[in-house]
């Protein structure tokens, strides 16, 4: 069993001991401290917090618990039922509400699940707001309501219309050019929400084409729900038999979004981001953020179009925090997380489908031509373990002297960018473990990189 408290929520394995696991008593635990929390900041004791849930088989449980738990502690409840994770963000929004909590263990198997929590604008707390909520669930500082105080709740299943609405509406997107290119397009949607909302959005978006795979919302997922080349071999097929024009793959939660060539081939999920960006940017002039481990194809593109780079620690609260400080008209992270602020500060695979089909149609291209027009890199992951007693934050500082003649960021962990590749390391939270990301023009390049890197930590390190 497996508990893992964050400032960005609870997330857990099923079953299991009280504190061992993602238990009821968990549950209650930390809604009742969420309550406490949301109420403070609103400055009043009377306030709506909106629920969503993904297809996870424990979801109607840990549903029922986190909505009684909220009623409970005098809050008044609008529950979106299964729903994903940007469209429970935008409800928050729309409905002028005081937070949301969604339920997803984003790409985790199904034997997860957990309580994302968001604050009144609909987006992920700051470090501090979640460190505040562990405290309070830590200490267990919360009460509950009597019953003439109790909070309501609200079924409203809407809002898969209103996101797809809002989609379709926004300036970017061009439902008619969309149509008019008659699209194939297969989607997998890992059974889960992403099998409710893919198939009407694509549907408003003007697809008549479309090819579901894996798209009954009932938790039973069919492969690793990661949206990773490796799990992605079925719709690879598919597309090849089928002819469809793209693939789209979601994680269950639908806030990532990988995309799958016309020949089967992967796009890679680094690359979605880049290039929506590249649409983005030549439409609307401004700047763009991702996170440190993302890759620098991104600065690339951006440096093209005229506008300018930073870089985020990781994180999406980060990213997110980063693209308000330079007024980043696109942002997000390269494992196809697509942050769009004329839509909201949240990652949104639907908002990415309806910028990526009007990219693709007015490119006049296939979709692996699309891809080749971009700058190619390789991104190397790998990771180095050490004993206990090593003292890793000062490893860390010891490779920053030593590459201090490069152009090093240490925001979170330690990046050194070369001229034409990059290497950045991160230490684990829990475990003695660095992890090394490095990207460079080929795979044999990004690796070499990586390895150079370790041999460095391990002489520094003395083992």
């Amino acid at each position: 069993m497996t508990l893992i408290k964050s400032i960005s929520g609870i997330r857990g394995t099923i079953g299991g001991n009280p504190g061992e696991g993602l238990s009821p008593l968990d549950i209650v635990k930390f809604t009742a401290a969420y309550a406490v929390w949301a109420k403070e900041n609103a400055g009043k004791d009377k306030i709506t917090v909106v629920v969503g849930r993904d297809a996870r088989i424990s979801g109607p449980m840990v549903d029922k618990i986190v909505v009684g738990t909220l009623m409970g502690s005098g809050v008044d409840v609008i529950n979106l039922g299964l729903s994903t994770t940007p469209t429970t963000e935008l409800a928050v929004a729309m409905e002028k509400a005081d937070g949301g909590i969604i339920l997803t263990a984003s790409h985790n198997p199904k034997q997860w699940n957990a309580l994302k929590l968001l604050n009144n604008k609909g987006e992920f707390l700051s470090a501090a707001d979640g460190e505040k909520i562990l405290e309070i669930a830590d200490s267990e500082q919360f009460s509950f309501t009597e019953v003439d105080d109790l909070g309501t709740v609200k079924e409203d299943d809407s809002y898969l219309q209103k996101h797809i609405d809002h989609v379709c509406a926004l300036e970017l997107v061009d439902v008619d050019a969309i149509k008019a290119a008659n699209f194939t397009v297969a989607l997998d949607c890992v059974n889960s929400t992403g099998g409710t909302h893919l198939p009407p959005l694509l549907k408003a978006l003007g697809v008549d084409n479309v090819i579901e795979l894996y798209c009954e919302p009932n938790g039973e997922f069919p492969h690793n729900p990661e949206p990773l080349p490796e799990n992605l071999t079925e719709i690879s097929a598919l597309i090849k038999d089928k002819k469809a024009d793209v693939g789209f793959v979601v994680d269950p939660d639908v806030d990532r979004l990988a995309i799958v060539n016309e020949d089967g081939t992967m796009f890679g999920e680094e690359y979605t981001l880049v290039a929506v960006s590249d649409y983005v940017l030549g439409q609307t002039k401004g700047n763009t953020v991702s996170n440190l481990s993302s890759t620098r194809a991104l600065r690339d593109v951006t440096e093209k179009n005229g506008g300018s780079y930073a870089a985020a620690a990781v994180g999406e609260v980060n990213v997110v925090n980063k693209m308000k400080e330079t007024n980043a008209v696109i942002g997000g992270e390269g494992n196809g997380g697509i942050i769009y602020p004329a839509s909201h500060y949240g990652r949104d695979a639907l908002v990415g489908i309806g910028l990526f089909l009007t990219q693709l149609a007015k490119s006049g291209k296939t979709c692996s031509e699309l891809r080749a027009t971009f700058p190619e890199y390789f991104i190397s992951k790998n990771k180095i373990e050490l004993t206990p007693e090593l003292d890793v934050d000062k490893i860390l500082l010891d490779m920053k002297a030593k590459y201090s003649h490069e152009n090093v960021n240490d925001i979170d962990g330690v990046k050194i960018d070369f001229p034409d590749r990059w290497v950045h390391l991160r230490k684990s939270n829990t475990e003695p473990i660095i992890r090394i990301y490095s990207e460079a023009p080929t795979d044999k390049e990004a690796d070499d990189l990586a390895q150079k890197i370790i041999a460095d930590i391990k002489e520094i390190a003395g083992i």
